[in-house]
């Protein structure tokens, strides 16, 4: 995870993405996708983790065998939409720790303000992987990377489905410790700030809440 941006170009990525995108894809149907796409963006974030080995019994014999070093990983959900990516993980990554952070934007002054938060102990030893389906002016992103190292979490890596250029300037300027993974980097921000081409309101088509 050296570079601060990763797009993931996996063809299944892809595929699932534009299925995704469709406007015509059923609530069902995008919730499942973004379940199945998850995971995928979750092998790429999760690449470089560290392993330690420890001496197991194989039917056959004794070995040192590869295994995760350290504290369980810490997955953090960005409320709402951030859940969607979080479920799919979870599958991958059963015992890792959970955490929420809720935001919402001040219609005056368009800024983030916070109205839950609720993380792991222990950040500073765990890598911390936050999720958020879009990364769009990036301000509550980088709110959330805030709260979370002023709990203590020292290695971060933010992983979201897609991606405006401006959300991810913004994040480098404010974060650029934290490496992003996306499955895409869209063209801008449309002037009521979401992602163009994009998908709608991520967390809008994955509960039917239009």
């Amino acid at each position: 995870m050296s570079e601060h941006l990763t797009v993931v170009d996996h063809p299944l990525v892809q595929h699932k993405l534009t299925l995704m995108r469709r406007k015509e894809t059923a609530t069902s149907v995008f919730r499942q996708l973004l379940r199945e796409i998850s995971l995928l963006l979750a092998y790429e974030v999760t690449r470089e983790l560290e392993l330690t080995t420890e001496r197991i019994e194989t039917p056959l014999e004794p070995m040192d065998a590869p295994v995760l070093m350290g504290k369980k990983l810490a997955l953090v959900s960005i409320l709402r939409a951030g859940n969607g990516l979080l479920d799919g993980i979870l599958e991958l990554i059963p015992q890792a720790r959970v955490g929420f952070v809720g935001l919402y934007r001040d219609e005056a002054t368009l800024k983030p303000v916070q109205y839950y938060f609720k993380v792991p102990e222990a950040l500073d030893e765990r890598v911390t992987i936050v999720v958020d389906p879009m990364l769009a002016t990036g301000n509550s992103s980088v709110a959330a990377v805030d709260l979370l190292k002023k709990a203590g979490a020292r290695n971060i890596r933010f992983l979201c489905l897609l991606a405006a250029p401006e959300g991810v300037a913004r994040m480098k300027e404010a974060h650029p410790d934290v490496p992003i993974v996306t499955a895409s980097v869209d063209s801008r921000l449309n002037e009521k700030g979401y992602i163009v081409p994009g998908l709608g309101d991520a967390g809008d088509r994955m509960y039917g809440t239009k």
